[in-house]
């Protein structure tokens, strides 16, 4: 997501280089809200081992990400070739690390505080009482 996120802007500030900077904070916000999110279901599910995929994830999405870009912005936007590379698997890769791990941090945590109905229905019932119910109750 982030790849192509940053192949689009980069190809919509090549055509008009001002003015892309709101559209640009809000995909960087709606990938952080997604990551944010999808960490909340899978805490809120209950999945297994699910800090240490997400730890794994980042890394994933990072490194996919850096090359994804290079290869996208070469294929789609100007003649960004192999020596973007570098810069892209440091600088690139990290950031786009923290942009999955930050906010699965958050959603790790928030996901399992989450309001379970099915589990909580049963509890909140009321008992019926053992004794049959009379004119006076």
């Amino acid at each position: 997501m982030h790849a192509a996120v940053a192949v689009t802007i980069a190809a919509l500030k090549a055509a008009d280089p001002t003015g892309w900077t709101t559209v640009e904070a809000l995909a960087l916000g709606a990938l952080v809200a997604a990551a944010a999110v999808w960490a909340a279901v899978d805490a809120w599910r209950g999945l297994p081992d699910r800090g240490r995929v997400w730890v794994l994830a980042s890394l994933v999405a990072g490194w996919g990400a850096a090359v994804l870009s290079v290869i996208g912005r070469g294929a789609f936007v100007d003649q960004t070739g192999v020596s973007a590379l570098g810069q892209a698997l440091t600088g690139g890769a990290a950031f786009t690390a923290l942009l999955v791990l930050v906010p699965s941090g958050v959603g790790l945590v928030v996901g399992p505080r989450l309001d379970r109905r099915e589990e909580q229905e049963p509890a909140e019932r009321p008992r019926p009482s053992p004794r049959p119910r009379t004119k006076a109750d």
